[in-house]
């Protein structure tokens, strides 16, 4: 039968017995006799009933002794198997569960369904170790919300620097993480600004500032995880991201202008360094072109000299034998020399007087212009020459005696 059918007929009953007249209140024992009876027919069917239809009054007592106690421990048994259910918890994957007895670490538990001793024997706590988590320093949230006793640290030549940077980590081991340490995340954040202040102390300005970056992250993790080991934090630091390096803001527009003019100087010196790199190689081409050009001159300089030196000497050796001839021959060779190279004008002066007027310059260019039309249409005609006049007796005599004279000095 429902509680609640038995809750209705229990009401009714007691208002029935409050109606009667000249009664006091109802009876409590006859009320709680009532309701063992109809717990003991919700549990135990009707042989109760039988028994309890069939027995005088002195043997009620006694059944509803027995449906009281049966009562309660059924009502134990549940409430104990509740209390064991409570010891039951489902671990996720990526997540470990450390149990502690009486509030010692006891022991972990893998993923899955797990059981352990409900309170106030013992107590469960669920630990993702797979989680990536974040701790930042010198900001919270944006880099625009900056945290200055966190974010303001002294480099070695004594300049002040802004930095924002975040540390990403993982649990490598969950126990060291709860019990190894009061506020595990705060002594993750002490150690991130720990180790940065201690990098950044040992590091110039400017290599903080620019080419240092990288170095100055990698350097901080290595020291953060030296120290967390020391901790026992059970901390893996996976991860440091520099979120913004700068000067102060009081300074920040002078240091932007010096910024600059660094800048300016570096392209300068690569604009130099690019014109020495294109006029020093010409220059040097140049020089080594003069140095092989006056080398060559020497050499054919020296080797004309040795020539012209044998020449003379096989000259010499010929002018001993002969004198008179060598010295004709070497006349007609420099003549010959000379008449090559030069324009000649050849004039008969049988039919005129001695005095001649000769406009030589225009004679000369009117014959080279006349050559190079012909050369540049048709092979050049033989140029007209004007004969030397006839010999006449008087010339005769004249160049006769040339030759003796010069017999005669010869053989001086």
């Amino acid at each position: 039968m429902p509680f609640s059918s038995l809750k209705k007929r229990l009401g009714n009953y007691i208002a029935q017995e409050g109606k009667k007249p000249g009664e006091g209140p109802p009876d409590l024992d006859q009320l709680w006799r009532d309701f063992n009876q109809r717990l003991n027919g919700l549990f135990g069917g009707g042989k109760n009933r039988g028994s309890n239809s069939g027995g005088g009054g002195g043997g009620n007592g006694g059944g509803d002794m027995k449906g009281a106690g049966f009562t309660f421990g059924a009502v134990a048994s549940v409430a104990a198997l509740v209390w064991l259910a409570s010891g039951a918890f489902i671990v996720q994957e990526g997540q470990t569960g450390v149990v502690t007895t009486f509030g010692k670490f006891s022991h972990t538990t893998p993923a899955g369904f797990n059981w352990r001793w409900p309170y106030p024997f013992q107590g469960n706590e669920i630990v993702n170790v797979s989680q990536v988590r974040t701790v930042e320093v010198g900001y919270r949230g944006s880099a625009k919300t900056k945290m200055a006793s966190e974010a303001l640290m002294l480099t070695e030549d004594e300049n002040i620097i802004d930095i924002q940077f975040a540390v990403q980590y993982k649990l490598s081991d969950p126990v060291k993480w709860l019990y190894a340490n009061r506020d595990a995340e705060d002594t993750v954040r002490q150690v991130a600004e720990t180790a940065i202040r201690e990098i950044v102390g040992r590091s110039k300005m400017d290599f903080v500032l620019y080419e240092g970056r990288e170095k100055v992250a990698t350097d901080t993790q290595q020291l953060m995880q030296s120290i967390l080991d020391r901790y026992n934090s059970g901390a893996q630091v996976t991860n440091v991201t520099m979120q913004g390096v700068q000067p102060p803001e009081q300074v920040q527009a002078s240091f932007d202008d010096a910024v600059k003019a660094g800048q300016d100087r570096e392209r300068q010196k690569n604009e130099g360094q690019a014109y020495a790199n294109d006029i020093v190689p010409k220059a040097r081409g140049a020089a080594f072109r003069l140095i092989q050009e006056a080398e060559a001159y020497r050499a054919m300089t020296v080797q004309n000299a040795t020539g012209n030196a044998d020449r003379f000497k096989s000259v010499l050796t010929e002018y001993q034998k002969a004198p008179g001839v060598t010295r004709d021959r070497m006349y007609l060779d420099t003549m010959q020399q000379i008449f090559s190279n030069t324009s000649k004008v050849m004039v008969d002066s049988k039919a005129g007087s001695n005095l001649l007027y000769l406009p030589l310059d225009k004679l000369i260019a009117q014959v080279a212009a006349t050559e190079g039309r012909a050369a540049s249409v048709t092979p050049p005609p033989p140029a007209a020459v004007l004969l030397p006049p006839e010999p006449t007796p008087d010339t005769n005599r004249r160049d006769s005696r040339s030759r003796e004279s010069s017999r005669e000095r010869e053989g001086r």
